[in-house]
């Protein structure tokens, strides 16, 4: 039997809107399903989807799910389903782990696709000097054995979420004897998968091509060529897919959104994602006063975010768990309350007088309004005495920095979590021996401690719920909105959003 995760499905499936006639391409390239241009917002900085701080980035899976496979994939609305793997499960007693391998698929050079790739995929993950950040996981199975196209391995020490983390970051098949053959640089200068696309050309910090795989076992991509450049400034992915230089864009100004769909043309989709805007908190510096950060999270008012800045395309959250996910606790509430907030920094003598100082870093055009938001939340600021100074950084300098813990004593950040399991929102985030943590409270870690590898799902769950309730008591993090990802696309496309935020050129077809 295949394993079936206990969880609601996240968020319910979003169809793409659908049109008749395509924006600025030829007539024979539309009619045969030829080329495809997307404006992305983000640049690929890696071709390695297991190692360094591009694998657990969440904005560049896209790229990575056109390319390589996932051990077990996951549909638009995130339910899991077969990948590379078609059968996955534990014994009864949960000391081995099985799986069935795919047959019949072949890397992009022609060579074919084995059991044995799987198992120096998860062996490679496992292995702390090959950089995988998420090692810490793949390192609780080992000792594995093939019979055909079976794979059994023993359960090293007990973690609840490795199948999820089959269809999550770093969860990709590499090509074994391939990379044996070209190493780490001669796989990053000529990536290979098995997934819907081949790279065709990839040029850093401009654009990458990419070929449909005609072989690929899924089913050969509608578009055979497609271009993805990389355009970090909104106002720059509007002007692509206005102009018609591109035939899709993603995370544009909402008021754009509702300019650009009103047009002849083109067409898109506002779909609720499994990303929530959130500003981790340092324990460095003021952030150390507990009157501070309470201060802090009680004088931003979240439904204005979203009714003004947002035009309503979002939904105000309270913990790292958005209400989809499995230990979402609707009764944690962290009020808006700026009297309170001003009370709170008068027990530590800071006044609108005498402000509390500190850095706020933020993206700008990463995400709709990101900047903007952030400019809002320090005038919310002001008005009860903490005077914040915003610097603004590319999203890969925040990864820099979070991953050195170098972050300033207050950061934006969008979280990503399309498994939408707690360990991998609420407990990355604010595990402080994790990676992903700036937050190094031991408090929050004996709590967690006992969670990693809890067994019984519904205590497993009650725990994450509890740590929920104490970070926002604590004021630890400051959680602001779920997500709705706004796409625009002309109407000779038809796109179908996939619910983790990934844009998949193999998802789309010609109208």
């Amino acid at each position: 039997m295949s394993w079936t995760p206990n969880r609601r499905h996240i968020l319910g499936y979003g169809a793409a809107a659908l049109g008749a006639t395509a924006f600025g391409l030829p007539v024979s390239a539309r009619a045969a399903g030829e080329e495809l241009t997307i404006a992305y917002n983000v640049n690929l900085p890696s071709w390695d989807p297991t190692t360094g701080p591009s694998a657990v980035n969440p904005t560049v899976q896209g790229f990575y799910q056109s390319v390589f496979d996932q051990f077990i994939a996951q549909k638009p609305d995130l339910s899991f389903a077969p990948g590379l793997i078609t059968e996955w499960g534990w014994s009864d007693d949960r000391s081995k782990i099985h799986m069935t391998v795919r047959e019949g698929v072949t890397w992009h050079d022609g060579s074919p696709f084995t059991a044995e790739d799987v198992v120096w995929s998860l062996e490679r993950a496992a292995k702390a000097e090959t950089g995988n950040p998420i090692q810490f996981v793949w390192s609780k199975v080992g000792n594995f054995s093939i019979d055909g196209n079976r794979i059994t391995g023993d359960v090293l020490s007990f973690e609840p979420t490795l199948f999820k983390w089959m269809s999550f970051l770093t969860g990709y098949v590499l090509p074994k004897a391939y990379y044996e053959k070209v190493g780490a640089e001669g796989f990053e200068a000529a990536p290979i998968g098995t997934g819907p696309y081949m790279v065709d050309k990839f040029e850093r910090n401009a654009f990458l091509r990419l070929k449909a795989n005609p072989n690929y076992w899924g089913g050969k991509p509608a578009f055979e060529n497609v271009t993805i450049k990389f355009v970090t400034d909104a106002a720059s992915r509007v002007a692509e897919v206005e102009s018609g230089r591109s035939q899709v864009t993603l995370e544009i100004p909402y008021e754009e959104y509702d300019r650009l769909i009103a047009k002849d043309g083109l067409a898109g989709a506002a779909t609720p994602i499994s990303d929530i805007g959130m500003i981790f908190l340092n324990d460095i510096d003021v952030m150390t006063d507990r009157n501070v950060r309470q201060a802090a999270v009680m004088s931003i008012d979240k439904k204005l975010l979203v009714d003004r800045l947002l035009r309503g395309y979002g939904k105000p959250i309270d913990t790292l768990e958005a209400p989809e996910y499995a230990a979402f606790d609707d009764s944690i509430k962290v009020p808006y309350d700026p009297d309170k907030a001003r009370a709170l920094l008068a027990e530590s003598g800071y006044s609108t007088d005498n402000p509390v100082k500190f850095k706020i870093q933020t993206t700008r055009g990463f995400k709709p309004k990101d900047y903007e938001m952030i400019q809002a939340i320090v005038g919310m600021w002001r008005k009860v005495g903490i005077e914040a100074e915003i610097e603004v950084y590319e999203i890969a300098k925040h990864f820099e920095l979070r991953a050195a813990d170098q972050l300033a004593p207050a950061a934006f950040y969008n979280w990503g979590n399309a498994i939408g399991d707690p360990t991998t929102s609420t407990g990355f985030a604010m595990y402080g021996p994790s990676p992903h943590s700036v937050w190094d409270g031991q408090d929050v870690i004996d709590m967690i401690n006992p969670l990693w590898g809890e067994a019984d799902e519904a205590r497993r769950i009650d725990g994450w719920k509890a740590v929920s309730k104490h970070i926002a008591e604590q004021a630890y993090v400051i959680p602001l909105i779920q997500y709705v990802q706004p796409i625009v696309h002309a109407k000779g496309v038809n796109v179908v959003p996939h619910i983790s935020g990934a844009l998949l050129p193999a998802l789309m077809t010609p109208a």
